[in-house]
């Protein structure tokens, strides 16, 4: 049984005006009625007849006091009609005008009256009539893809969420296809969906928007340096090494395959980096460079009767004494063949030992050593040769002035190895007086072009 009750206000305001001595009053009703002047009360109004199309959906309209009801068609209405009782206030401001409509559970006079009730209603032990639930009786119709609803006196048969109806079945709603839900992909089930994130991303708690996921925190997969960028990361490596093809570990850089010229002598490669190194009677200078060690300076293993001489790549020992019979020593490296001994007229007069280092490979033609008198006689010719050690032609001697010469190298010598040069300055005079002097050139080449 259906039944509406609302209650009709009606509002009396007096107001008393003094000066025109006027008395007017206002009258309102509460929603869903109106004032009739006629009857002087409220009415109810009948919205069913004045609001077009009150009810959707193939419901029914009916109308009650103060409002109205949408009915499935097949509702059936029972009202118990009574009469309408006023009571009106003493109060000479306000009339209120209730309806009290019967009450449809209210049992009849006699309780042991049978009662008869609507459809969708049956009744209960105190003779009232009561809802049935067809939803938990199994007295309704709904399909097994649909939801068994029950209402006051009938039911209604609902999709599940996920689904809507079209016509009597219930399909699937694609909410992919409806506004954007997620933030990257969309992936529809059956009455359902879920989001999910593109690569580098995940869901956020919502299950919806997608942040970035900071691989280098979270698990970082590089070997050496990780960087974390929007939905990525990146992979660097320390220097020495270079990032491999699966531009997440670290090969050594060899640079010494890079490049012949990053060490002077020898480039040893390492984990990370690369050293150089420098043969023996050198020193690394500068990281790179070679330099040669004076050994005479910070190992001289020279006998005292010798003299070390230090060349590019090591040293060698010399007699102090370097003169030979019938030669004898005057002063450091000088050699004099006395004129009391007749062996000495074919000899050259004197003998000066010298010593040179020279580099391997060394360009050529280059200026090595200049020999020049070291005594001038007025009216003397000077002349210079060299008297042995040349015999591969190695060498030429350029005069260049009357009393100095210049060794050239013609020829580019490598080492390590040894020449000794002999220069020889012949000296005349217009009185048919003739000398030699010798300079006794030894040239060590060293092993290396530095």
């Amino acid at each position: 049984m259906l039944t509406a009750m609302l209650l009709a206000a009606l509002i009396l305001i007096t107001v008393h005006s003094q000066e025109t001595e006027e008395t007017i009053t206002y009258t309102q009703c509460t929603d869903g009625y109106e004032w009739d002047p006629v009857r002087q009360r409220c009415k109810d109004i009948d919205e069913c007849e004045i609001v077009p199309d009150a009810c959707k959906g193939g419901m029914k309209c009916v109308n009650h006091y103060g409002g109205y009801l949408c009915l499935p068609r097949t509702a059936q209405i029972i009202v118990n009609e009574r009469e309408e009782a006023a009571a009106e206030s003493t109060s000479g401001r306000n009339n209120v005008i209730r309806r009290t409509p019967a009450d449809p559970h209210r049992p009849p006079p006699n309780p042991t009256h049978q009662i008869q009730c609507a459809a969708g209603y049956e009744q209960s032990d105190h003779n009232v009539c009561q809802d049935i639930d067809e939803c938990a009786t199994g007295t309704h119709n709904c399909r097994a893809d649909q939801v068994c609803v029950n209402l006051r006196g009938s039911f209604s048969c609902q999709c599940p969420p996920g689904y809507q109806k079209r016509g009597d079945q219930c399909v699937d709603i694609d909410e992919c296809t409806l506004p954007p839900y997620c933030h990257h992909r969309c992936v529809n089930t059956p009455g359902s969906y879920y989001c999910q994130c593109n690569a580098g991303f995940q869901l956020a708690s919502n299950n919806h928007t997608c942040v970035d996921i900071n691989e280098c925190d979270a698990n970082n997969p590089c070997a050496q340096q990780c960087y974390n960028i929007l939905g990525s990361f990146i992979c660097q490596c320390n220097p020495g090494f270079e990032l491999s093809s699966d531009r997440i570990n670290c090969e050594d850089t060899d640079e010494c395959r890079t490049s012949s010229y990053i060490c002077q002598y020898q480039c040893v490669n390492e984990p990370g980096k690369f050293s150089c190194v420098c043969p023996e009677g050198y020193q690394v200078v500068g990281g790179r460079t070679c330099q040669d060690i004076n050994e005479c300076e910070t190992t001289n293993e020279c006998r005292e009767d010798e003299i070390c001489w230090n060349y590019h790549g090591g040293f060698r020992c010399y007699p102090r004494n370097p003169c030979q019979e019938p030669y004898v020593l005057t002063s450091e490296n000088r050699c004099v063949c006395p004129v009391s001994n007749a062996i000495c007229r074919e000899l050259p007069y004197s003998v000066v030992y010298k010593y040179m280092s020279i580099r391997s490979d060394r360009t050529v033609p280059s200026d090595i050593f200049q020999i020049q008198a070291t005594t001038i006689y007025p009216n003397t010719i000077n002349t210079f040769r060299i008297k042995s050690g040349n015999e591969n032609g190695e060498f030429y001697l350029r005069q260049t002035s009357a009393v100095s010469a210049m060794l050239v190298l013609v020829k580019s010598l490598s080492g390590p190895r040894e020449h000794i040069v002999d220069l020889e300055m012949l000296t005349v005079n217009s009185l048919n007086y003739r000398t030699s002097s010798v300079l006794r050139l030894t040239i060590i080449v060293g092993p290396y072009a530095f």
